[in-house]
């Protein structure tokens, strides 16, 4: 069974300003090194209109996919999503978590389970999951302090 990896990071944004941008799935090819494509499949029928599901094209070097994420949203303190199908991860789960510090400070928690067909050893798995974690919080504070 894998392990969850958390990183933490500050952003100086509120939490509204940092769930759009998280929610605007389809713009992450433009500020993400991996993610080279986003399809939103369905969206959830309120006002908000954010992703339920969507299709990802990943290129992270050694690992290459095309997989389908499932949201759950709770306003704009956390995003959860999990895997619906793909070819080479097995659990690709994960949790936003926005905690407001000051009116433009928010910190960010971020909680990834990844694991994949192809053999691995745990400690290059975690290694993975932690740099993966590490350049998501960095990329999404780039962004959204941009």
């Amino acid at each position: 069974m894998a392990e969850a990896t958390a990183s933490s990071i500050m952003i100086d944004a509120s939490p509204e300003a940092i769930m759009d941008v998280i929610a605007d799935l389809e713009t992450y090819p433009e500020w993400t090194g991996s993610v080279k494509s986003v399809e939103v499949l369905t969206v959830f029928d309120d006002a908000d209109e954010r992703p339920a599901q969507a299709r990802f094209v990943l290129d992270a070097g050694a690992v290459k996919d095309t997989y389908v994420l499932e949201y759950d949203w709770d306003g704009d303190d956390e995003v959860r999503w999990s895997l619906v199908e793909a070819q080479i991860l097995t659990a690709m789960d994960g949790i936003y978590r926005l905690t407001k510090v000051s009116d433009e400070s928010t910190q960010v928690d971020y909680h990834l389970t990844l694991d994949v067909k192809i053999p691995m050893i745990g400690m290059l798995r975690r290694k993975a999951e932690k740099v993966i974690t590490d350049t998501a919080l960095k990329e999404l504070k780039r962004r959204v302090e941009s």
